[in-house]
């Protein structure tokens, strides 16, 4: 029996929702739809594989970088400084006309001045949100690179003291040498908990 109109055309509506549902997704949603639609997919690595996976492919590039078969990575050891300052254009955030004369803005609007449209994601990181900038970076200079007041290691436990929920998958990440940049965007994203 030959396809109505009605019928080719639910077919191709049915073939793009489900295109456009897999392309939209993360990793995990395109897989758990496959696998409801189709027989035989290969199942998902358990979750130790794909942390250990992950960690390797994160530390083989930056052994790479280190060596210099990737992109040059900025010593820790080299400070790192704000354009701005560098090139003396204090009046971009101080306010010398002022007695008080800080900043041409709040402090949490402050860094929005020059970084415009700086979110782009749905899921925003509570200091980014509020503008806290200066919570984790240095407005001058600092030994770091990204002007981090922290080492990027140990930056997030200055504020994150709580129980993790995946604690377990934490420690084990921390024991392949992984810190939570490796995984976790900290400033905003479009997966939930941050993750890249």
């Amino acid at each position: 029996m030959p396809f109505s109109p009605t019928h080719s055309a639910l077919l191709v509506l049915s073939i793009l929702c489900l295109l456009g549902t897999l392309c939209g997704c993360t990793e995990l949603t395109r897989h758990k739809v496959i696998t409801t639609i189709f027989d035989g997919v290969p199942s998902m690595p358990p979750a130790d594989q794909y942390c250990a996976d992950y960690a390797n492919e994160v530390l083989a590039k930056d052994r790479d970088e280190r060596s210099g078969k990737g992109k040059q990575v900025v010593a820790a050891a080299v400070a790192s400084t704000h354009p701005p300052y560098a090139e003396k254009r204090c009046d971009d955030c101080h306010d010398k006309t002022t007695e008080s004369g800080f900043v041409v803005k709040s402090k949490n609007e402050l860094c929005f001045v020059c970084h415009t449209n700086f979110i782009k994601g749905t899921f925003v990181h509570g200091p980014v949100a509020v503008g806290d900038c200066l919570a984790c970076h240095d407005p001058h200079t600092a030994s770091l690179p990204h002007l981090l007041k922290v080492a990027a290691a140990d930056i997030c436990a200055t504020c994150h003291r709580e129980q993790r929920q995946a604690a377990s998958l934490h420690l084990q990440a921390s024991t392949h040498g992984l810190v939570c940049v490796n995984c976790h965007s900290p400033h905003f994203g479009n997966v939930r908990f941050f993750l890249k």
